[in-house]
């Protein structure tokens, strides 16, 4: 029969409809969520995303706020727009896109961001919390594949999970929101990079298998069981003179081969992605709420 494809894009739509009337109360109450986004440089996979980000908000009724700038922008200078973004009352939540240019230090740029506002879930007190099992904003990627497996029925309660991939945006975030007690948590978790041997071997014992690697077509269909759940992270561009643009986006599982063993996998596009786009969201909501009930008690 084959897997079944998870639809991403029908899950971050029911996302969005939930976000949406939050939004609308909240608004209605006199507190409009507000997103700042900050784009550096003309990285296309980043306009892309920006770009999209702004669609999503407007069809929350979300206020977005973009500032885009030249790549020879300065890194004092980003300081100073992301102080203006924190001291914004109108602004809730603050997303700095990445990449940057390779001059600027990327983590002193995250950690300007006042904690409260980082709906990316990248700033140190973030993710220590979420090390912790503190209330914190969840990266909105591993938030994302949360959702999906929860929306899906798959629980991730007592599965065994492989994650292959361990960085920082994805990986790293991820295992510990899947170990931990509490939402999201409680699997039993063995997280696969490089320097693992023999990883088809461990992939065996998957029930939910998890690809953030950035390698395209990694994880092939002989390397799985039967009846294994894929998610699939990676979004790679591959040469495909057929297409328009040249090029085809591919995820780092062999789709084709993968799809005919097991129960359910991740397209891409189409899948991880738009969910990742629609948790932004949501933390944005968190934190308007957050602000919304702190300026009521004072």
């Amino acid at each position: 029969m084959g897997a079944k494809i998870i639809d991403g894009k029908a899950i971050a739509a029911g996302i969005r409809g939930e976000i949406a009337r939050t939004v609308s109360k909240l608004t209605l109450e006199g507190t409009r969520p507000g997103l700042g986004v900050v784009l550096v440089g003309q990285n296309p996979a980043s306009i892309s995303y920006v770009n999209s980000k702004e669609n999503d908000c407007d069809e929350v009724g979300i206020y977005s706020h973009d500032i885009r700038l030249p790549a020879n922008t300065s890194e004092s200078e980003l300081l100073h727009i992301i102080d203006n973004l924190n001291h914004n009352p109108r602004i809730h939540g603050i997303l700095v896109q990445l990449p940057l240019p390779k001059d600027m230090n990327e983590a002193r740029i995250i950690a300007a961001i006042l904690p409260e506002k980082d709906v990316d879930g990248f700033h140190p007190a973030n993710l220590g919390r979420l090390l912790l099992n503190l209330d914190c904003f969840i990266p909105c990627t591993p938030y994302g594949i949360v959702k999906i497996l929860e929306i899906e029925n798959i629980p991730i309660e007592g599965a065994e999970i492989v994650l292959v991939g361990r960085s920082r945006i994805v990986g790293a975030p991820l295992a510990n929101l899947l170990f931990r007690k509490g939402y999201g948590g409680n699997a039993t978790l063995t997280v696969c990079h490089s320097y693992t041997r023999n990883i088809e071997k461990v992939l065996s014992r998957g029930d939910i298998i998890i690809v953030a690697t950035g390698n395209p077509g990694l994880i092939k269909g002989n390397m799985i069981r039967n009846g294994t759940v894929v998610i699939d992270v990676g979004i790679n561009r591959v040469e495909d003179s057929s297409r328009r643009k040249g090029y085809k986006l591919v995820g780092d599982v062999d789709f084709d081969s993968v799809k005919q063993v097991a129960k359910a996998i991740t397209p891409v596009p189409g899948g991880v992605g738009p969910v990742t786009r629609a948790m932004l969201l949501w933390n944005t909501a968190v934190a308007a709420q957050r602000f919304h009930t702190d300026r009521k008690e004072v």
